[in-house]
């Protein structure tokens, strides 16, 4: 670090996005212009650090990934790493444990069956409506695109999001559609099925699945198309995907049914299906 980024660096490391953004916009106006181009990108894209390279924010800001890191430091951070824990915490922070959720249900008046149930049904009820009003057909029509034409189509989905990939798994098989389910059964990864001309839809809601990520990423860098299903906005995952699928689902007692992507995922599955026969 120079002498003059030595008299801007933090004398604190930030602890929390908040600390940060503040952090930031005091140094405006203050930094030389390359330190000054990752302070503007980094502020315009904030919602994305936590899943993006280093190499990733260089080129965004246009700057050579050394600026980044001299950033960092300016920033209070040893480097990009502490910097991108610190926004994956606030991406990550726990949902309550599931003994809470029932505590809460029960506190609420909700622990009769047939009231959980309706309460269920108005959660899956509103996150269909929410689905087909904010529905992104570009989107759609991209991810059909693409998976129509691969060889192979591997679906990564772990913890709450397996149900949908082994979903899929089925649904592909029935259709007739070659899929991979990965699923980390054994620790097994199955990361050398990951050929040429195949493709990856990868699934995953906050906190998000680092499997899932890692494998989309893995899918990246050989050269595989990924297609997303996730929260939105999206940005979270827009970092190790070509085409963003999002879902918004409407929980009840902090538990989150899959109604809505279930049924973007079987469009998706039977649309891609047709395509292939044409």
């Amino acid at each position: 670090m120079s002498k003059d980024d030595s008299e801007l660096a933090a004398r604190d490391t930030p602890q929390s996005v908040e600390a940060f953004r503040d952090r930031l916009t005091g140094l405006n106006g203050q930094l030389p212009r390359r330190l000054q181009q990752c302070a503007d990108h980094i502020a315009r894209h904030m919602d994305s650090i936590a899943l993006s390279t280093v190499a990733q924010i260089a080129e965004g800001a246009g700057v050579p990934p050394s600026a980044v890191m001299r950033f960092c430091q300016i920033m209070g951070f040893s480097g990009y790493a502490e910097m991108q824990r610190l926004f994956r915490e606030a991406l990550t922070r726990a949902a309550p444990d599931y003994a809470t959720r029932l505590a809460n249900l029960k506190a609420g008046g909700a622990g009769r069956p047939a009231t959980l149930v309706a309460e269920f049904v108005d959660a899956g009820r509103q996150s269909m409506e929410a689905l087909a009003r904010n529905l992104d057909e570009i989107a759609l029509n991209q991810a059909v695109a693409t998976l129509a034409q691969a060889r192979a189509i591997h679906l990564a989905g772990f913890r709450r999001s397996f149900p949908v990939a082994s979903y899929l798994a089925y649904v592909f098989d029935k259709l007739g559609v070659a899929a991979v389910l990965h699923d980390g059964v054994a620790g097994l990864g199955q990361r050398a099925s990951l050929l040429p001309g195949d493709a990856l839809i990868a699934i995953t809601f906050a906190p998000w699945s680092e499997e899932t990520l890692a494998l989309a990423a893995l899918a990246r860098d050989r050269g595989l198309p990924v297609v997303a299903l996730t929260d939105p906005p999206g940005t979270q995952v827009s970092a190790v995907a070509d085409t963003v699928l999002t879902v918004a689902e409407i929980d009840f007692g902090a538990f989150r049914s899959l109604s809505a992507v279930i049924a973007l995922a079987l469009s998706l599955a039977v649309a891609v299906a047709a395509r292939r026969e044409t």
